[in-house]
């Protein structure tokens, strides 16, 4: 959804290898793409990471306008989370969704930041992330600070699936190419402080995060 851009950071590098499922993952929002290269329309997502089997009735997600704080979209979820861990909402177009591995379809095309998108039981918050440059004046509804807003065609997602540090400047990175029900190992563009020990050979950590997705 178009409202206003901040500026893209550098990609992460996707490492295939093995995923083992830690037990009883609490549930977080672990990718967002709200700005397909093209229309938005059918084609964006909000995917979660969670316990197998977990059920996500009564659960609600909502999208915060980070200009005044209002609530400016609501999904009631319903459901459970797949075997793989991994429960993608794709973006309702017409009824179907053209996003991949999409385990339920709502309104889900989320604004440009800065703004926030927040997962609720109720008035509990089981996670939430802010993306964008947030002024003084802005509402910021996430975590510690905020993570990037990429650009269009690009997503965020987080590093470490089973990890939440509460921090969205931490646990977030800016994907060239989204990836909906999938999980993966990353190993993040260090920011430049890091990549100038990178480049010298000083850095060779990958961080565990996102790998193979369900096969249907």
């Amino acid at each position: 959804m178009e409202k206003h851009k901040g500026c893209a950071v550098a990609l992460p590098v996707v490492l295939w290898m093995g995923f083992v499922m830690p037990a009883n993952a609490a549930l977080v929002i672990s990718e967002i793409f709200y700005d397909a290269s093209g229309p938005d329309a059918g084609n964006v997502f909000v995917e979660l990471f969670g316990s197998p089997g977990e059920s996500l009735d009564g659960l609600v997600l909502e999208g915060v306008n980070g200009s005044n704080g209002s609530v400016y979209q609501s999904i009631n979820l319903a459901g459970l989370v797949p075997s793989d861990g991994v429960f993608v909402i794709g973006d309702d177009n017409g009824g179907t969704t053209s996003v991949a591995n999409a385990d339920f379809i709502a309104a889900a095309d989320f604004q440009n930041g800065p703004d926030s998108v927040v997962l609720r039981n109720g008035d509990t918050v089981l996670d939430a992330v802010g993306y964008g440059i947030f002024s003084a004046t802005d509402f910021f509804a996430g975590e510690g600070a905020s993570a990037p807003d990429p650009a269009a065609g690009f997503s965020i997602a987080r590093l470490a699936l089973a990890l939440d540090s509460n921090d969205n400047s931490v646990d977030f990175s800016v994907f060239e190419f989204p990836t909906p029900g999938i999980v993966a190992s990353v190993a993040a563009v260090p920011t430049p402080p890091a990549l100038l020990l990178f480049s010298s050979g000083l850095i060779g950590l990958a961080r565990l995060a996102r790998g193979t997705r369900k096969s249907s």
